[in-house]
């Protein structure tokens, strides 16, 4: 991505690749928006978390 966003939203099940994400969303200069938000569809327990980009 060329233009980072200021506002992001990452989802997924909840495993390694996705704290890899928002690691590197994190060292990326996001910063966690709000609380993480968890379900379940069955079998994976699925996240999302919202990711904004502070002001320059």
């Amino acid at each position: 991505m060329s233009e980072k966003l200021r506002y992001r939203v990452l989802t997924g099940p909840d495993d390694r690749n996705f704290c890899e994400r928002i690691s590197a969303a994190l060292d990326d200069g996001y910063e966690l928006h709000g609380s993480p938000s968890i379900t379940c569809n069955g079998e994976t327990v699925i996240v999302a978390q919202a990711l904004v980009l502070p002001p320059a």
